[in-house]
């Protein structure tokens, strides 16, 4: 696993009208997702379906903030997102999306997706994008 791991820049939906640290009632839905292509070059067409969602955050509903991350590894390269949610319910909503799941259904056949979920009762953006880079990294285990 490389060490570099690129972050966009947090980019806020709707629900991301948070006091500093937090959401507004603090508690919140975490959402690590990998994905690491069968071939280099799918990684391309990965991140510009993943860049093309984020442009839409803002209309996300529960959505309280993304960001995409990539590893930039020529051999083995990953990408995906660490998305929080107001409510389990909200990111459900995402995952049936239609814009969403054409995604994932044309890149399903094209390497593995493994992800990981978990909800915190005070959302703080610097401990989550931490746990979130530990899980990609190799330092914290993926829940099996």
């Amino acid at each position: 696993m490389s060490a570099t791991i690129w972050f966009t820049p947090w980019k806020p939906g709707p629900a991301g009208d948070f006091a500093p640290g937090g959401c507004a009632d603090g508690a919140a839905v975490v959402s690590v997702t990998e994905f690491t292509p069968h071939r280099p070059w799918t990684a391309a067409g990965v991140t510009v379906a993943g860049v093309a969602l984020r442009r839409v955050w803002q209309d996300v509903e529960g959505a309280v903030g993304l960001w995409l991350w990539m590893d930039p590894d020529l051999l083995r390269p990953r990408s995906g997102s660490i998305s929080v949610w107001r409510a389990e319910r909200d990111l459900q909503g995402f995952v049936a999306r239609h814009d969403h799941v054409r995604i994932v259904r044309s890149y399903r056949n094209r390497g593995s997706l493994r992800s990981a979920t978990w909800r915190t009762e005070r959302f703080d953006m610097g401990a989550t994008r931490e746990a979130a880079r530990s899980l990609l990294s190799g330092r914290s285990a993926w829940s099996a």
